[in-house]
């Protein structure tokens, strides 16, 4: 068994985000239309950020091992493993495939990285992707109401509308704010806004006002203390950890 770790901070590194701003901005090759991934350059992108967290939770859990799920497994090919990549959990609502999932029991921890990736993508499909976080939330606790789901939500910054960002923010931090298996189902443990810069492969703080404070509990800094925090609450001293 396992000896649980504080969990590291979520990084990417500005050079890998460096490298997806060139095709977002179409000066690859493979880039068809500037401004903009078309659909397999956006779930490649989005698997960064599902690779990244499952690392680090991987390390918080004892270092144990990250593993390739089946998608249709129920459980996990190995006993005690993080597992990136589609993930099925058979919810509450609806089965549902998760990115990152850590099930040793049933579902602890499950993880989405969602991406909007052009700005009128942003515009029209913004309520559409709030929906499917409250409802992926929302089937996972319906039925594990101890298990934490986590969030990252990732934009381009020249796509994203001004006129959208506090609306965008303050409601994130709304949907983020579950802090006991009690609360509200459609509630998540933690989320993450990351507003990146495709021509610097930098990610913008609450300095940049993107995020309006800098105590947003939605910043991807504050992340890892926020996963770490509720997992030890509610599973630190039960199997397979050691303490």
């Amino acid at each position: 068994m396992a000896e649980l770790k504080e969990m590291p901070e979520v990084r990417i590194a500005p050079e890998t985000l460096l490298h997806w701003g060139a095709l977002w901005r179409g000066c690859e090759p493979e880039s068809k239309r500037p401004d903009r991934f078309n659909k397999a350059q956006g779930m490649e992108f989005g698997r960064v950020f599902d690779e990244a967290f499952g690392q680090a939770l991987a390390t918080m859990l004892g270092d144990i091992p990250v593993a390739t799920p089946s998608a249709t497994a129920l459980t996990p090919a190995q006993a005690d493993c993080v597992e990136v990549g589609p993930t099925r959990v058979i919810g509450g609502i609806r089965p549902q495939n998760y990115d990152v999932a850590y099930r040793p029991d049933g579902p602890r921890v499950v993880f989405d990285s969602k991406t909007l990736n052009d700005q009128n993508s942003i515009r029209k499909n913004w309520q559409n992707m709030i929906n499917d976080l409250a409802s992926e939330a929302a089937t996972v606790h319906t039925r594990f109401p101890f298990c934490l789901v986590v969030f990252i939500v990732v934009l381009p910054a020249p796509a994203l509308p001004d006129a959208q960002r506090r609306s965008i923010v303050s409601t994130l931090e709304r949907l983020g704010s579950r802090k006991s298996e009690l609360d509200q189902h459609h509630l998540a443990e933690a989320i993450a806004l990351v507003v990146w810069d495709p021509d610097t492969g930098r990610i913008q703080t609450p300095s940049d006002s993107t995020i309006e404070s800098v105590n947003s509990s939605i910043q991807l800094s504050a992340l890892h203390h926020r996963v770490h925090r509720c997992y030890l609450e509610r599973y630190q001293h039960l199997p397979p950890h050691i303490s």
